[in-house]
């Protein structure tokens, strides 16, 4: 493959080529050879911490999920599986979770542990791990996800059990978060704080080495209890070598000469350089380039406040009219190379059960243009007008979209502000009409629909749009008593159907999982929550 390389950015990123990490031995052959036990990733957002208790950021979460486990885990579909727990059993009206530990899980070796240097995995290391999570000294962002429970213990060494407050199906997704990994009690009272950078977990691999924003290294834990479906104990690859190069545009440059296995995600810095308008790879990279890509947790919108004194956005056949007069399908062609699915449903996104794609609204500017007419005759508002709130990495998307509106005959400015200050002026109220994007913290859809909830109201909850409907209420609340799947399902797209009726929101596009690979990596697959999993991939030699 040729490349055509910015001179500048190979001297800036030259010592790049010697932080690779080398194992072994120092011949040529020998590190080739090495060189596929080894996966290489980059990290451009750098990691804050590696104790699981603080793994909200998807940089922490996809380094702490090579370290730790918890009693559950989902696979690339969704579905909760066994993880140290081997079995469990719900009972009391759903209220009580039973959890049946394997006795084959250790943690990784650490002097503190003794004579054996580790031990195994019991029921009171997950009754510390959650206490700990609880505790408000501690102050983990992930405390909320015990919420719902009223209480925990260990029955014995093998049986963890939960109590929660109200039965609430999505519970067992909850419990795969990084923030209910189980940690040793002795080492982290050991290290304080500085467990951050000294974890000792159950994990496919265990902690090496790291210096701060410049490298961190993995090794494979020969202990670890995973097996593939041939009884092959997992993981297969010797090491994981993560580097800190602070820009995307940089990260690509060294996936594209070889010098890391992976890049996530489509940054507007290379999206033409590697694929077409299309969203298939360039003839360039075809030989050498994997391109995996799937459903992503993940809604962008925009979002009305519905208790505005803007009369325009009081007015639904406005709202409506917002939603049918751009063309979504022609937004993510141009500006994200296809890769997104048009937000034709609701705010619920594909991938997760619930999502129905006829629910929401289509392109349709000769009806959008009938709604804005039926407006100004009703009002008397003859040149309609509404401004838009976005920080600068989506103002591309709101141009485009104020350019649309304008044909339909309603002015849109565009105001552009930092993140920060949106955050805190939707979260309170101050902003009528603005960008926004939900990314699921579990994967339900409850997750979702919460921001429509009535006692959500932010600043206390995440209804930001203050969208209220006793409708919506009694069915959100319905959806906690139903364990039947497939009913539950049903319940969430009537709520949908119910939000997109009123349109509080215009959903712009479902995110997209994209990742880029180079041929050598097997078994890296995709999930709509974006986990990195890599205790099944190998690498093999490409001839």
């Amino acid at each position: 493959m040729t490349i055509l390389l910015n001179h500048s950015l190979l001297i800036k990123n030259w010592s790049f080529l010697f932080s690779v990490v080398i194992l072994f031995s120092c011949s040529s052959k020998n590190n080739e050879n090495n060189d596929l036990l080894v996966f290489r990733y980059n990290e451009h957002k750098n990691i804050g911490s590696l104790d699981p208790a603080f793994s909200k950021d998807l940089a922490d979460i996809w380094a702490t999920h090579q370290l730790f486990n918890g009693l559950v885990q989902m696979d690339d579909q969704l579905n909760v599986k066994p993880c140290v727990a081997k079995n469990w059993v719900v009972t009391d009206s759903a209220k009580t979770y039973s959890f049946t530990l394997r006795k084959d899980v250790y943690f990784h070796k650490h002097h503190l542990f003794g004579r054996d240097s580790t031990r195994t995995v019991n029921a009171l290391d997950f009754e510390y791990s959650f206490n700990r999570l609880k505790d408000e000294k501690l102050a983990s962002p992930g405390s909320w996800v015990l919420k719902k429970v009223e209480s925990y213990s260990a029955l014995n060494d093998s049986t963890f059990q939960i109590k929660l407050k109200q039965p609430f199906p999505a519970f067992l997704g909850l419990l795969t978060m990084k923030f209910c990994s189980v940690v040793p009690k002795e080492v982290v009272e050991h290290y304080g704080s500085d467990f951050r950078s000294n974890p000792i977990g159950t994990g496919p691999f265990k902690f090496k080495r790291w210096e701060e924003n410049i490298k961190l290294v993995f090794r494979r834990n020969n202990n670890y209890f995973e097996t593939d479906k041939k009884g092959e104990q997992l993981p297969y690859l010797e090491a994981v070598a993560i580097t800190f190069l602070p820009d995307k545009q940089s990260e690509f440059l060294q996936f594209a000469q070889g010098n890391i296995d992976f890049v996530s995600g489509l940054d507007a810095s290379y999206k033409d350089e590697i694929l077409t308008a299309e969203g298939m790879l360039r003839k360039l990279y075809a030989d050498d380039v994997n391109m995996i890509r799937g459903p992503y947790l993940n809604t962008e919108y925009l979002a009305f406040f519905m208790e505005t004194e803007v009369e325009e956005i009081q007015a639904l056949k406005l709202r409506q009219a917002i939603n049918l007069g751009f063309d979504r399908t022609k937004m993510i062609t141009y500006l994200r190379n296809g890769i997104g699915i048009p937000a034709t449903g609701g705010f619920i996104p594909k991938g997760l059960p619930g999502f129905d794609t006829t629910i929401g609204f289509t392109y349709q500017p000769e009806k959008a243009k009938q709604l804005v007419l039926e407006f100004k005759s009703e009002t008397g508002i003859q040149n309609p007008e509404v401004t838009l709130t976005t920080t600068s990495n989506y103002l591309s998307f709101c141009e485009f979209i104020q350019r649309e509106i304008q044909k339909i005959g309603i002015n849109v400015n565009v105001d552009v502000i930092p993140a920060s200050s949106l955050k805190d002026a939707k979260a309170n109220g101050q902003l009528d009409f603005f960008r926004a994007s939900w990314i699921a913290d579990y994967p339900d859809a409850e997750n979702y629909l919460s921001l429509y909830y009535s006692k959500n109201f932010a600043p206390n909850g995440p209804n930001y749009t203050h969208y209220s409907s006793s409708e919506f209420d009694k069915m959100y609340e319905a959806s906690y008593l139903e364990t039947n799947p497939t009913i539950r399902a049903e319940l969430y797209t009537k709520m949908d159907a119910l939000i997109m009726n009123t349109a509080p929101i215009v959903p712009m596009f479902y995110d997209e999982v994209v990742r880029f690979t180079r041929k050598e990596v097997k078994g890296l697959g995709i999930n709509a929550t974006n986990l990195l999993e890599l205790k099944a991939v190998k690498k093999v030699k490409i001839n």
